[in-house]
């Protein structure tokens, strides 16, 4: 082997070392944050903070990101969103966002699947172009009040303003009846509850919560959003379209769902049937 050669071999051989002893740290990328597929069997409880324990097929999104879509349910209340093992809804509140909205909707349409988008309606209002293009490009639509009001601080007469506010300036910036809700910081009442499936409304609760508002960072959030989901099987999944680590992190999280067998079902509205079921978790903030 020639002099030239060597040194080529050495300095690769120096490059794999340096890169397999690169700190796996919330300042590195969001592929060197994760880790080795034999995380997933680790005995020890994950932190927040831990990598995201990536199985190697979903290494740097190789392959055909399709397969991931799962099917679509027909619901006119809580009770109807009846998730099988491996099958998660996913829901971003409080845009659009210029940007922000748009990346995450890109990174939907490259893997072929649909999520639900609780606007704000002071946000539609003020972005109607990205409003539409999420209901233009196929996702469910539904409101999130118009101001993201703590529904519990006002009285009943008050919440309610607020509601149909904020339906009517979606549907209007849309062209779309936002016909799911989601209650700010999931601050409801049985009485308000009630009021929102009797006006053909389904209330949206939540089983795993990203917690994406934290100022973390975006593995940290991929990470958080996974170990909830190993832990549920299932679920409806929290997250936000007025984030950057939010849009950031979408790629991995909905890479290691594919590489996991999971599905993301699509909700749709499908009926008028009053709402009356109680909350399945009042645990997390939307």
């Amino acid at each position: 082997m020639s002099v030239r050669a060597l040194c080529v071999a050495a300095a690769f051989a120096c490059l794999l070392s340096a890169c397999a002893n690169r700190s796996q740290t919330e300042s590195g990328s969001l592929v060197t944050s994760f880790a080795p597929a034999k995380a997933l069997s680790s005995p020890k409880k994950a932190d927040a903070d831990d990598p995201v324990a990536l199985t190697p097929t979903a290494w740097g999104r190789f392959g055909n990101p399709r397969g991931l879509a799962g099917r679509t349910i027909e619901v006119s209340s809580l009770s109807d969103i009846k998730l099988r093992d491996k099958e998660v809804v996913l829901t971003f509140d409080d845009g659009p966002m210029p940007k922000k909205t748009e990346r995450i909707l890109a990174t939907l349409d490259e893997y072929g699947v649909k999520a639900t988008f609780l606007m704000v309606g002071e946000m539609a209002k003020a972005h109607p172009d990205v409003a539409r293009e999420v209901a233009e490009a196929g996702h469910t639509i539904g409101s999130h009040t118009y101001r993201h009001a703590d529904l519990a601080h006002l009285s009943f007469d008050a919440a309610v303003a607020e509601i149909e506010k904020g339906r009517s300036a979606v549907a209007s910036a849309t062209h779309e009846d936002a016909e799911f809700f989601r209650f700010p910081y999931l601050a409801d009442s049985r009485k308000l509850r009630q009021w929102v499936g009797a006006h053909c409304m389904v209330v949206m609760d939540v089983q795993v919560d990203s917690k994406d508002y934290f100022g973390v960072s975006p593995a940290a959030v991929a990470t958080r959003t996974m170990n909830v989901l190993r832990a549920e099987h299932k679920g409806v999944i929290l997250l936000h379209d007025i984030h950057t680590r939010t849009a950031a992190m979408l790629p991995a999280l909905l890479t290691q769902l594919k590489a996991e067998n999971y599905k993301v079902v699509q909700l749709r509205f499908g009926g008028h049937a009053p709402m009356l079921t109680a909350s399945l978790d009042r645990s997390s903030h939307g």
